[in-house]
């Protein structure tokens, strides 16, 4: 398994900022399952230590209904230097020899306002939520999640 670290700085701007994915070699007969890990909660007393007009920028081009709060999501979803390592520490054992490769990037600042949250993105069809905390014998102190779109990867002997 890969560990690959994707980024132009060294550390986030701010407290938070890292942005992880994995590669699952095989996952619901799939190939090569990309899933992108993010923070399903946080509290009040994060949300508004932030200032956030520096850190939300110009809206994106063509959006139509733009909500901030969803915004505001994308960066209270990336992980903390700490998590970011218990969680790539968590994974390299648990689950070593099943992903063939964990990317660590650092978040682009500002954030594009009309950016959601992968929080807010709706299980359905090909797309899923993995509940972290949910699988038996979870031994992190915080819950994670992880989004992926079956239908961005190919299947596995061309099953049905």
């Amino acid at each position: 398994m890969d560990v690959k670290i994707i980024s132009t700085e060294e550390k986030p701007l701010l407290d938070r900022g890292y942005v992880i994915s994995i590669v699952i070699k095989n996952f619901k007969q799939r190939k090569d399952v990309e899933v992108h890990l993010f923070r399903p909660k946080w509290d009040v007393e994060e949300y508004s230590r932030y200032d956030w007009p520096d850190l939300i920028g110009n809206p994106l081009p063509g959006a139509k209904q733009i909500d901030p709060i969803s915004s505001r999501k994308v960066l209270l979803e990336t992980f903390n230097e700490e998590e970011k390592n218990i969680i790539v520490d968590y994974l390299k054992k648990r689950y070593k020899t099943r992903l063939k490769e964990i990317r660590i990037s650092i978040i682009n600042l500002p954030i594009p306002l009309g950016l959601v949250g992968l929080s807010e993105i709706e299980p359905q069809g090909d797309i899923g939520i993995i509940e972290f905390e949910k699988i038996p014998n979870y031994p992190l102190d915080f819950p994670f999640h992880g989004l992926y779109n079956l239908a961005r990867h190919e299947k596995i002997n061309n099953l049905p």
